[in-house]
């Protein structure tokens, strides 16, 4: 991407760098990539936006969502689709593209004019009708209301292709000799031709005649306006319904007022080459004339200029997308350009992060450096006695300093510090000395807020290192440890990791182990802290410490039996708990019964030693007594309501809870009957209470008979049916 500025108006052209050719591979392309900075910087906006040699014509379909594209070699016509930021379709074609247009809001309906006088219509799917013009055509344009195509070329009639009827109509018959382009208005449908004698031509297309005519090679003509030639009218373009721009072919533009024969405005480009492209942009005002070396931007009214953007190669063609500060240019070279001006309007919808992309650029400019100057302050003045030079020549006053010649620089600076090669040395001495320290062994300093999570990270971090440096191109990434994002986990006290927590022991289930390891490692760096020296000189591993391979040589499935125990301690906890609280409620109701019913205790208690008779209590039937206090919690519990008692069940820990491996979860619901199977249940309960009616005693049968009891069955079965 390259940035240019313009009267303080950036431009910024997004197709610049270099263009890769298609017959490298990917990988090549990426090597390219890492090696040059231009491709880095290059910013590819909609994939493959280019043409194999030269791009002729380029517009915007009404609906913005696709940009076509003619150009050669071989003839063809390129469809982009700025939803998908790439190529839709390509379509190759018999000659070359004098002019095309979009009927439709998309690329359903396409016209091609032919450089060998064939008009060829493009539908959705491809090519679907192909006709040919009397003469060659250097232009044509469509009138909606009639669907009439007027085509203009190398001859004095205007030829009509009614698209509803299919046929030819009568050709409009002009002044001219030929005919170079020609523009409806879209407000009121005039139609304007542009002749090769520098006249424009207006007709009425509900009654076929003249209406009007301006002779523009002589408006074009000003003080100072060095005259070469006849100029002919080589563009033309309407906007609104009394305004229309006029390009000559000597490099004018005309304004004109379509009440008025004179020119409003006649803006000229100083190149003396032909107008290709006119565009209004009404947002600010402005129009967007075009030639073949430069586009410039001005305003209608007064002509002063708001921009201009010069390609490197020639224009054929430019065009603006709608309601946006992106232009999109056809050039005599194979790479279309693309350039966003932020101050004409914002980025496309499809391409919004152009918008972030500018402000970025425009917060942190980049800073000029010139090679054989030296930027100093005054403080550097001062040191190098330099301060009288101010003023003079040889300083150059820029932002909060002074540009001052590198030669002169070095000379002042090798007079005023002559002993600049001593600290130059010293310097050197102890950049060594730094070095030679980081050899040693270095003492790893723990935060104070979660130090085994720190000592694990730096573990990672060794292994990740010792991997990489294993691999031939590996990095290291950067750990948390060094970044500031997380600085606060090993500073605030806050973020101290509960290790007694029911869910840091259910979801580390080795962190016992892996523990006992990092306190070890703990104690080891410790000894390192207190004597440093002697860690550095002994290179032997340590007694006692077993080795990484052995430490690390665990069972696949230990960590199972390890949440088994986890959940055996919290259960065990859990059912203390439970007890506990159980205790101190019995405890508290015992005292609240005592401070409510005290005087009533009082007088049964003495009654009952008057009487030296004992207290009687009543237990209900199909209940266990186990304490008065008991008793007396069940009837607080029937009094209250069920919110109470579920508060109460949930504080005191009595409610039955499903230990699971996702967690302890209780789960209660009912299935909903439809009425078919309720009255299927139904009948089959009528069905088995009516079978209990018809039931028969067997208690008449006995079984004592013995085997031999059933086999005279046919003499004696006869008595028991009597």
């Amino acid at each position: 991407m390259q940035i240019s500025s313009v009267n303080d108006v950036k431009i910024y052209n997004l197709s610049h760098g270099k263009s890769l050719p298609e017959w490298l591979s990917d990988r090549k392309k990426r090597q390219l990539q890492k090696k040059d900075a231009d491709i880095q910087r290059r910013i590819e906006l909609i994939q493959d936006f280019e043409m194999p040699t030269v791009c002729t014509s380029i517009k915007v379909s009404r609906d913005g969502q696709y940009i076509l594209a003619a150009g050669t070699y071989k003839p063809r016509i390129r469809c982009y689709d700025t939803y998908q930021l790439s190529l839709k379709f390509e379509r190759c074609l018999d000659s070359d593209v004098v002019a095309f247009d979009i009927l439709s809001d998309d690329y359903s309906k396409l016209v091609f004019l032919h450089c060998d006088r064939y008009v060829e219509f493009h539908s959705q799917h491809g090519h679907y009708y192909k006709t040919r013009i009397p003469k060659f055509g250097r232009g044509f344009s469509y009138h909606y209301p009639s669907c009439d195509l007027y085509f203009v070329g190398a001859s004095s009639e205007v030829f009509r292709l009614n698209l509803e009827q299919g046929r030819f109509l009568n050709s409009l018959q002009t002044d001219a000799v030929e005919n170079n382009v020609c523009d409806i208005n879209p407000v009121h449908h005039l139609f304007a031709t542009g002749t090769s004698e520098g006249r424009v031509e207006c007709w009425d297309p509900r009654v076929r005649t003249r209406v009007g005519m301006l002779d523009c090679a002589l408006s074009s003509v000003t003080e100072g306006t060095e005259v070469q030639g006849l100029p002919s009218v080589s563009a033309l373009k309407f906007n609104g319904s009394l305004t229309m721009a006029v390009g000559t072919s000597t490099g004018q533009v005309l304004l004109y007022d379509l009440r008025s024969s004179q020119p409003l405005l006649v803006k000229d480009h100083f190149y003396n080459l032909p107008i290709k492209s006119l565009n209004f942009h009404n947002q600010l005002d402005l129009v967007v004339s075009a030639d073949s070396k430069i586009i410039k931007i001005w305003n209608k009214d007064s002509g002063k200029v708001f921009s201009s953007i010069q390609p490197q190669s020639n224009i054929n063609d430019v065009c603006i997308y709608p309601h946006s500060g992106m232009l999109f240019t056809a050039n005599e070279d194979p790479k279309m350009n693309t350039f966003y001006i932020p101050a004409l309007g914002p980025a496309p919808r499809w391409c919004s992060f152009l918008d972030n992309l500018t402000e970025e650029l425009e917060e942190s400019p980049e800073s000029t450096v010139y090679d054989d100057y030296k930027f100093v302050t005054r403080k550097d003045l001062e040191n190098l006695g330099l301060s009288h030079l101010v003023g003079s020549t040889l300083l150059r006053a820029y932002m909060h300093g002074f540009f001052m010649d590198i030669r002169l620089y070095h000379k002042v600076k090798s007079m005023a510090n002559p002993f600049a090669y001593e600290e130059y040395r010293k310097d050197k001495i102890r950049q060594k000395i730094e070095e030679s320290r980081t050899q040693r062994v270095q003492v790893k300093k723990l935060p104070k807020v979660n130090k085994e999570l720190a000592l694990k990270l730096m573990e990672e971090g060794d292994d990740e290192a010792e991997l990489a440096s294993r691999k031939k191109r590996g990095k290291a990434l950067p750990t948390i440890l060094g970044d500031d994002r997380f600085k606060m986990m090993f500073e605030n006290p806050d973020y101290q990791v509960d290790e007694q927590s029911e869910e840091f022991r259910l979801l580390n289930p080795i962190v016992s182990k892996v523990g006992q390891k990092r306190k070890k490692k703990l104690r080891l760096l410790a000894q390192q802290a207190a004597a440093s020296q002697q860690a550095a000189e002994d290179e032997e591993e340590p007694e006692g410490r077993a080795s990484s391979e052995e430490e690390s040589s665990d069972d696949d499935k230990s960590w199972v039996e390890e949440v088994r125990e986890q959940r055996r301690l919290l259960r065990q906890e859990d059912r203390d708990r439970r007890r506990h609280e159980r205790k101190e409620a019995d405890r508290n109701t015992v005292l609240l019964e005592r401070e409510r019913n005290g005087g009533e205790k009082t007088s049964n208690a003495a009654e009952s030693k008057k009487t030296g008779q004992p207290q009687f209590y009543q237990i209900k039937a199909g209940e266990e007594f186990r304490s008065f206090n008991d008793m007396t919690r069940k009837q607080k519990l029937q009094k209250a309501s069920l919110e109470d008692r579920l508060k109460l069940e949930e504080h005191s820990g009595t409610s039955n809870m499903a230990d699971t491996a996702v967690g302890s979860k209780q789960l209660t619901f009912t299935l909903k009957k439809s009425e078919q199977q309720r009255k299927q249940q139904q009948a089959e309960r009528e069905h088995h209470e009516e079978r209990k009616k018809l039931r028969r005693s067997a208690g008449h049968l006995s079984s004592g008979h013995g085997r031999g009891w059933g086999r005279g069955r046919g003499r004696g079965g006869g008595r028991g049916l009597h």
